[in-house]
């Protein structure tokens, strides 16, 4: 069996998460989503609209999506690999140039790039809608 996993916070769940989640899923037999808590979160300066728990319900409801994981911090990505015994780590084109995967996962696994849906983005998503940030509504 082929495992898969893939980072993100998946606020707003749309199309693009969507597709990410489908491509993923068809590099491997079991696809798993380490899922960004609020805490987490907070500690990058970002605030996701929908809550932990709604957010993985929604992946949970996903059919590319076997099991949804929580993301604590950074540095756990060697250890999830290792516990779920995962061969490719799948993420956006966006990080590829990002040590906490190139270097952190260099010889414990693959490590794919997709490119982003062209055309969709939560922040853009956001901005158009003008949605508060979460505290204020």
């Amino acid at each position: 069996m082929r495992r898969v996993l893939t980072y993100g916070t998946f606020d707003l769940l749309h199309y693009g998460h969507i597709e990410l989640l489908r491509r993923a899923r068809a590099l491997g037999d079991y696809l798993i989503v380490a899922l960004s808590t609020d805490e987490f979160n907070a500690g990058k300066g970002k605030s996701a609209y929908h809550n932990f728990e709604v957010r993985r319900k929604m992946l949970e409801a996903i059919r590319y999506v076997d099991l949804v994981i929580p993301e604590l911090n950074w540095e756990q990505k060697a250890d999830d690999v290792r516990r779920y015994e995962v061969d490719v780590v799948v993420m956006g084109s966006d990080w590829q140039a990002d040590e906490r995967f190139t270097a952190a996962l260099q010889g414990l696994c693959e490590l794919t790039f997709l490119p982003r849906t062209p055309g969709v983005s939560t922040s853009e998503i956001k901005s158009r809608l003008k949605l508060p940030e979460p505290d204020e509504v």
